[in-house]
């Protein structure tokens, strides 16, 4: 996991994320990515896929369930992002390597974790519920992402390094593109996206 900027030009986004229902006894995960233009975050590709028989629900633990199915989205995408989105920590994570640092080493693309709840550390410091907002995601005396108010009433996001990029990055890149909205288009694409991989598994298997 490289926790520096590692990138190069990004002309194409990236927004990842998984669904499933916790107590499904397949244990399958349905996940989506989509691809945007960096520029205008204009949709320009989006893939879908499932899985069966992954690990059970363990929390802490979600970058085995739901990488191995992010991947097969990964590689249907027609256009491959320079950047990914991903909906899940990344290094505020208890182990270090949440779903956004475990996904941005098998595939070695740089990614950013963007989640809405806190999984381990406290937000310190004033933090006003002001867009642009920001506050350090502290754990055991370190920095391991920042909390971001995006949208005044809004529980803020929890954006983090996921692989090949710095926090500073990370969180330009998230507010970049937010377009008003609480949660990043790339991200919020995929999860509308993973939504509908899953209702339409569901329909399909009755």
């Amino acid at each position: 996991m490289v926790t520096v900027d590692a990138i190069g030009p990004v002309r194409v986004l990236g927004g990842a994320d998984a669904s499933s229902l916790r107590f499904d006894a397949t244990r399958t995960v349905h996940a989506a990515m989509v691809a945007l233009d960096a520029a205008t975050l204009a949709p320009i590709g989006s893939a879908g896929a499932s899985r069966s028989g992954g690990l059970p629900y363990i929390p802490g633990l979600l970058g085995f369930r739901e990488v191995p199915v992010l991947a097969r989205a990964f590689a249907q995408l027609p256009v491959k992002p320079d950047l990914i989105l991903v909906d899940g920590h990344g290094m505020a994570h208890p182990k270090g390597l949440g779903v956004a640092s475990h996904l941005g080493v098998v595939l070695d693309v740089p990614t950013i974790g963007v989640a809405k709840s806190v999984l381990c550390g406290a937000v310190e410091g004033d933090f006003p519920d002001t867009p642009g907002t920001r506050a350090p995601l502290v754990w055991k005396g370190a920095v391991i992402g920042m909390a971001l108010r995006t949208r005044r009433g809004a529980n803020p996001l929890y954006v983090s390094v996921g692989h090949r990029v710095s926090l500073g990055t990370a969180l330009a890149w998230v507010e970049r593109t937010l377009r008003g909205r609480r949660l990043p288009e790339p991200t919020r694409l995929a999860h509308e996206a993973a939504a509908r991989v899953r209702l339409a598994a569901m329909a399909a298997a009755g």
